[in-house]
């Protein structure tokens, strides 16, 4: 045991524990990152504490390590704003924010106010440090509660505006020895019991379906997801967290369903007499506000939090279990026996699925002014083989969700409501995996809340590839605002959903980022291909149709 700085201590900790990023607006923790230049950790300096946060939030999912990110006192309440999105999309994110002094609590100091209750919303906890020797139990126990079970956001507030009080101080410590490193920290195994019965239900159902959610993806569990749908031969559709973990061309799948779905996905879940959900919170989104699958349908769930099993359907079978162990324990329990066949539901849902790709065929083919519907299609077939797509909010999301097809060893994670995410977003995921190329989907809404994090892709030499549906506006709003209008756009209604017509490449260029427009359908793929031999980051700004608005999701069971 050695005396320590609270600075030394915290550099050497969070190297141990495997970061190698941590993301801020200064000056937090100055000392700390000067100790951090004798590891390998990054200092991401950002322009704002939200950026600060979605880029350790990319980070973090793309890499199953926690991310992290710091403001001193005066940033601590952006920053909370910023862990609203890990929060719902169950990311380990840990914040460190500067406090008042142990001394200045409730005296008026100079930019004072109480931060510290803005962060219990959107954290899985939060705590404060008021004296350094408490540094390692309070650090561990910030990242064992990021990673174990459902993760999500942690806070540590540091005594000292800028965390000094703690940085400065010093304590008597063994090296550091972190509990975890990684998510999931720990894995639940199933329930015997649980599983015998789930697969009984599966062998006795005539038209399953399988929904894989975001737990897979976090579990790592893809492989045994299809190998469980195609041994019982049901269909299978995904979550938009879960996109990833089924290729877009597997024959059993029948895409995404909700609110963000295509018409596929919905129909089969809708004629489904056995709905299997894994890793997912059964939210308003995924079920379109929970009118799929049909009221009556027998449930069955498994998730790694036993509060979510039964929380919305009256649950059949519930499994309480990390994905992976739990997959596997029902691949095993049926270990030995033929797979099952149901050529009358496959072929079923593949029809289902061959009827929305026709429906959808027009809006894919090259078109003046161009369609984002296109653009989705035509990017799934020139991403890098390796790509990992990060997709923001809104209609970015809707039009990934139903028209960006993956195949095997690609990526998909996307923003869980805050437009604007995308780009930080990417910049933390392509920082965390070097190994692979990160492409952003986003418009130009999302792309004005964090334009100025260019610089930083450029300062680092981050290589994202930020694609932009460019149509001027945000003209997700025609349809609330033409119902507001009274059934129709009339007057100034422009001022609520247009913008400037700009041109994003010109803007990339003067922030030091290779930028390339996009005007005529030729041109996606040289671009595409010139942002894949560049080595560093390019933005491709394409001009798409300003009317091109992405339908919704229905309940309406699909004709025989």
């Amino acid at each position: 045991m050695s005396e320590l700085t609270g600075a030394q201590f915290l550099a050497q900790s969070l190297d141990a524990y495997g970061v190698t990023a941590v993301f801020l607006v200064p000056t937090m923790l100055s000392r700390t990152l000067v100790e951090m230049e004798r590891t390998g950790i990054r200092r991401i300096v950002t322009h704002g504490e939200k950026s600060a946060a979605y880029m350790a939030d990319g980070y973090a999912r793309a890499t199953s390590r926690p991310g992290i990110c710091m403001a001193q006192n005066v940033g601590a309440a952006n920053l909370a704003a910023g862990l609203r999105d890990p929060f719902l999309g169950c990311s380990p994110v840990i914040a460190m924010t500067g406090g008042p002094y142990r001394w200045s609590r409730g005296r008026n100091y100079y930019q004072e106010i109480e931060d510290f209750p803005l962060f219990k919303p959107v954290t899985r906890s939060s705590r404060q440090v008021m004296h350094t020797d408490r540094l390692p139990d309070l650090l561990d126990q910030a990242f064992r509660d990021a990673t174990v079970g459902k993760p999500g956001p942690t806070h540590l507030e540091l005594a000292g505006h800028t965390g000094d009080d703690i940085e400065n101080g010093t304590l008597d410590a063994d090296p550091p020895k972190p509990s975890v490193r990684r998510f999931p920290a720990v894995r639940i195994p199933p329930d015997r019991d649980a599983v015998k019965a789930a697969a009984d239900a599966l062998r006795s159902a005539r038209r399953p379906v399988i929904v894989s959610g975001g737990g897979v993806r976090a579990s790592g569990a893809s492989v045994e997801i299809v190998a469980l749908a195609e041994w019982f031969a049901a269909p299978i559709a995904t979550s938009l967290n879960g996109k990833d973990t089924v290729p877009g061309d597997h024959p059993l799948l029948v895409g995404i369903p909700g609110l963000y779905p295509r018409a596929s996905a919905n129909e089969a879940l809708l004629e489904a007499d056995l709905v299997f959900y894994v890793g997912s919170q059964t939210g308003s989104q995924l079920t379109l506000n929970w009118q799929v699958p049909a009221p009556g349908t027998r449930v069955m769930h498994l998730d790694i939090d036993p509060r979510e099993i039964g929380r919305h359907f009256d649950t059949e079978v519930g499994i309480v279990a990390d994905a992976k162990l739990g997959l596997t324990a029902l691949l095993a329990e049926i270990a030995g026996e033929a797979p099952l066949e149901r050529p009358e539901w496959t072929s079923r849902t593949a029809e289902l699925v061959a009827r929305w790709r026709s429906s959808v065929a027009h809006r894919i083919d090259e078109q003046n002014p161009l369609r984002p519907e296109w653009l989705a299609d035509r990017l799934g077939g020139l991403l890098p083989e390796d790509a990992l797509v990060v997709a923001d909010t809104g209609h970015a999301g809707m039009w990934t969700a139903a028209h960006l097809d993956l195949t095997q060893g690609q990526g998909f994670i996307r923003a869980a409501g805050s437009l604007g995410w995308g780009l930080p977003a990417a910049i933390g995921a392509q920082i965390g995996r070097p190994d692979r190329r990160v492409v952003l989907f986003t418009g130009d809404g999302g792309l004005l809340y964090h334009l100025s994090e260019l610089e930083t892709a450029a300062r680092w030499n981050v290589p994202i590839i930020a694609v932009v549906n460019n149509n001027h506006s945000l003209n997700q709003e025609i349809n609330p605002y033409t119902v507001a209008y009274g059934g129709k756009l009339h007057g100034r209604h422009h001022e609520l959903w247009h913008f400037v017509d700009v041109d994003y490449a010109r803007v990339a260029e003067s922030l030091g980022v290779v930028g390339i427009r996009v005007e005529k359908a030729s041109q996606l793929e040289p671009a595409m291909a010139r942002a894949a031999e560049t080595d560093g980051p390019v933005l491709i700004d394409v001009v798409t149709d300003i009317d091109a608005v992405a339908p919704k999701g229905s309940a309406q069971p699909a004709q025989p």
